[in-house]
């Protein structure tokens, strides 16, 4: 393959010409506490002044402030071989391979003996750099290169030492390469915060409009608690097609389960199975319909989602019941949908549910479900609302992606 001016060819693959491939030993120093003694002398505790980091609480850029232990001044000083400086470059030896954080303050942060601590040499390697690099496509081959476990991910700091990083002269070049990623960081950052807040939102929307604590302007009256049932024209389920001697194809008619759906009740194209015709034809009860609600009923209880025509023709096996309503129902089907992932009826089923090997529901049970609704024209008011709320939240996701994707792209170009 020709290689492009001012680019050369390595064992890495192409890199420009002024470039060179460092093995990350030579510059910087790498350590790991062995044993557990300093995690055992950790003391959980809200008055502590340092933070004990664990491995879980490394992602990716940046750290995850979640079961965060806590130590005093005295016990830090005490345990110094593992206090963080900052500069280094942290790095999960076991688990979440593949993140890294760069530590910004002096004797804030201490390790556990899982985590891999990486002190670059400042005059050569920029560490946030290094950090961007172990987090990219290329790391992660580095990873596999070196992955000592078959059953869970790690690496030893010894392998670690030997991992081959492409490396810009110019330390300058490091950090402009570092920056236009972490600049690509904030903006996913802010999306996801966006995103996070919509949701808080959203969940506040459905506290208040689907309880009647706040009633849209316009409508008025009683709210009354109603039977699934009593709306339906009926509530059934399907059964699995190898049950009746039959086997699913590599293409024809979607067969949707449980795990088709995620947890809004949109199907996930990847995780939907076919039959053929005649399968379907067999299996005439569970033929799916526009319009009707899905539940779960087996495994993931009580996710639901509406099927929409652009699947059809479709079935489903008996893990997930069919709620087909009346024309002139009391209840409006998407109403009862996104009633269905609210906290009410989430209480209902765990305390209805049977838990055995595996918890489920039958029929009856969803049948006798409580739908606390006003009169369908205010039902459809509040469904229009929060589909605005889900719209603008599908808008964000799809930006989200987006953004991951140039992200990716980029370390993939940059690094």
């Amino acid at each position: 393959m020709e290689v492009m001016a001012c680019y050369k060819q390595t064992e890495m693959g192409v890199i420009p010409e002024d470039w060179n491939i460092a093995i990350l030993g030579n510059i910087s120093v790498i350590s790991r506490l062995a044993g557990a003694e300093y995690t055992s002398l950790w003391v959980e505790s809200n008055n502590g002044e340092i933070i004990a980091l664990r491995g879980f609480n490394i992602g990716k850029g940046k750290l995850i402030e979640r079961d965060l232990v806590t130590i005093s001044n005295a016990l830090s000083l005490k345990l110094k071989r593992s206090r963080l400086c900052s500069d280094d470059v942290i790095y999960p030896c076991v688990g979440s391979i593949g993140n890294a954080v760069v530590i910004e303050e002096d004797n804030k942060y201490h390790i556990q003996q899982n985590i891999a601590r990486i002190t670059p040499n400042q005059s050569i390697l920029s560490s946030r750099y290094l950090a961007n690099y172990l987090m990219s496509f290329l790391g992660q081959k580095e990873v596999a290169r070196f992955n000592a476990s078959s059953s869970q991910p790690s690496v030893l700091v010894g392998s670690l030492r030997q991992y081959r990083v492409p490396l810009p002269k110019s330390k300058i070049e490091q950090e402009v390469i570092a920056g236009a990623l972490s600049d690509a960081d904030a903006l996913i950052e802010s999306l996801e915060n966006l995103i996070e807040k919509k949701r808080q939102i959203k969940q506040g929307a459905m506290q208040e409009l689907l309880t009647g604590k706040k009633r849209l302007a316009g409508f008025s009256g009683e709210w009354e608690v109603k039977r699934l049932l009593d709306s339906c024209q009926l509530i059934t389920k399907g059964t699995t097609p190898t049950s009746l001697g039959k086997d699913f194809t590599e293409s024809g008619i979607n067969f949707i389960k449980v795990e088709s759906l995620n947890k809004i009740g949109e199907i996930i194209e990847d995780m939907v199975a076919y039959i053929d015709e005649e399968t379907h034809e067999l299996l005439k009860r569970s033929q799916l319909r526009e319009n009707d609600l899905l539940i779960s009923i087996a495994g993931a209880l009580g996710r639901a989602g509406i099927v929409d025509k652009s699947i059809l023709p479709a079935n489903t096996n008996q893990a997930l019941a069919i709620a087909r309503f009346r024309d002139k129902s009391e209840l409006f089907n998407e109403y009862v949908y996104y009633f269905i992932g609210f906290d009410l009826i989430t209480k209902h089923i765990a305390g209805i549910s049977a838990q055995g090997a595996q918890a489920n529901l039958s029929l009856e049970q969803v049948g006798d479900f409580p739908i606390f609704a006003p009169k369908i024209d205010e039902q459809k008011a509040i469904v229009g609302i929060l589909k605005d709320m889900d719209f603008e939240l599908t808008k964000l996701e799809s930006k989200l992606l987006k953004a991951r994707q140039v992200k990716q792209g980029m370390m993939q170009e940059l690094l």
